[in-house]
């Protein structure tokens, strides 16, 4: 075979790409299932924060300031995130999908159970909240470079017009593990609450540790990847920082956008309605209806930008988001339960339409060659930036504003314009073919761009 690499370049026969798919169900399986319980090891975490963690590991704080400094533990896992990103997308793209997405269910899954192994602030002191944060930092690694990979398993695999349906699985499975995350914590609420501070609260760590293991089997039988001609660069994340840096920047503040909304939606919000008056229980189970509702919503509207584009549903959908917001916190402080559990679940149906969209809108936008790195460190960097720190400023603005939630709803309307700028700065992919994505040509290509490095 001839050599095609060019200098800085790994030889074509060096790398790899997936065998097609016969099935969605089997792809749902493997991309899906492994995200789900992947989001449910992080949002029991966020629970946890929210409801126990501040008298078990941060005690001698006022509840609510103990509840931010919980948060700002659980934004810690997002530091490493960017790094698991490129590292792992490095890999992915080297070496391939399959080996990287086993890696990443192992470490999330044994750092999951540890956590709930950790002995308490009462027991050892200052070295608890230290083992807590450290325990996150590797999670976050780990999840740098789950997401990228599970998405693009359905996006390569996809029929050329459900690439949107086929990247949203690792959507949907947002939604069923953070769905499975709140019932659990829900059923164990339930407990009286010396026990559930005693002891209750490492069920849902251990059995997230437990359940990892169905996931590492379902993809150690993902199929084998076959050799193909494109060569992939040494160091595929910087010859994507290289050649697309326009690019490179709007997916991180799509991504920043977009995860500032959801941790707000999905983390802040059991906070604000504890602060409102309903129980663990209450609040808990408003997080259930809203996730249900998600994950429905999920493959609706990445079905329905196959059919009408990723930007009208993305651009659409966080606009409204943006402005039912500000409507959700009346129907939540009116206490009325259902029309609480109305306001959950329109929050969650609006998100859903960026989030359905996002891992094929992003991927597009990618060679195949880089297409992991790419997208695991442009989205885990605004994942980063965004929802690291949501929950903790959403918190300290509440405070800020002696409980007052027009600071919270101000904030998520500047994330949502973030997100809407920069998506529409990115091209429109949907009716591109697969072979062409990341490049110039195809009817998706914008007019007069050629192969600029700002493109």
């Amino acid at each position: 075979m001839t050599d095609t690499a060019r200098p800085g370049q790994e030889r074509p026969t060096e790398t790899r790409t997936t065998t097609p798919l016969t099935t969605g169900a089997r792809a749902f399986f493997i991309s899906g299932f492994g995200t789900a319980l992947e989001f449910y090891d992080f949002i029991i975490y966020g629970l946890a924060a929210a409801l126990v963690f501040p008298k078990l590991f941060f005690p001698g704080f006022d509840p609510t300031v103990g509840t931010l400094v919980a948060f700002a533990a659980f934004g810690s896992g997002f530091i490493a995130r960017p790094l698991g990103g490129i590292v792992i997308g490095h890999f992915g793209d080297r070496i391939g999908r399959r080996a990287m997405l086993v890696l990443t269910l192992l470490v999330m899954g044994g750092s999951t159970f540890l956590i709930g192994c950790l002995p308490t602030y009462r027991t050892v002191g200052i070295t608890a909240p230290a083992m807590l944060i450290a325990l996150r930092l590797v999670q976050g690694f780990a999840a740098g470079g789950e997401w990228g990979g599970a998405s693009l398993f359905g996006i390569e695999n996809a029929p050329e017009d459900r690439r949107g349906l086929w990247g949203s699985f690792t959507s949907a499975g947002i939604g069923i593990g953070s769905l499975f995350g709140t019932g659990v914590f829900s059923l164990i609420t339930l407990l009286p609450q010396d026990q559930l501070d005693g002891w209750a609260w490492r069920l849902p760590f251990w059995l997230g540790g437990l359940l990892v293991l169905v996931g590492v089997v379902a993809r150690s039988r993902m199929p084998q990847e076959e050799r193909r001609t494109e060569p992939v660069p040494r160091v595929p994340i910087l010859d994507s920082i290289k050649r697309h840096p326009r690019r490179m920047l709007l997916a991180i503040g799509v991504a920043f956008g977009y995860n500032t909304l959801a941790y707000i939606g999905t983390i802040f919000t059991v906070t604000y309605a504890e602060e409102r008056g309903y129980s663990h229980t209450e609040s808990l189970l408003l997080q259930v209806a809203g996730s249900l509702a998600f994950t429905i919503a999920v493959p609706v509207m990445a079905l329905l930008s196959d059919r009408t584009g990723r930007k009208p549903v993305v651009v659409l959908g966080t606009l409204a988001y943006a402005a039912f917001f500000f409507a959700y916190f009346p129907m939540v402080d009116g206490h009325v339960l259902l029309l609480a559990t109305l306001a959950y679940v329109l929050v969650n149906v609006l998100m859903a339409a960026p989030q359905g969209c996002i891992p094929a809108f992003l991927g597009e936008q990618f060679p195949s060659t880089t297409r992991y790195s790419s997208l695991s460190a442009t989205y885990q960097t605004g994942a980063a930036l965004g929802g690291g720190t949501a929950a903790t400023t959403a918190t300290a603005l509440f405070l800020a504003f002696d409980g007052n939630p027009i600071g919270v709803g101000l904030y998520s309307a500047a994330a949502a314009l973030v997100l809407t700028l920069c998506a529409w700065g990115l091209r429109e992919t949907h009716r591109q073919p697969t072979a062409e994505l990341g490049t110039p040509t195809g009817p998706s290509a914008a007019p007069g761009r050629g192969k600029l490095a700002g493109d």
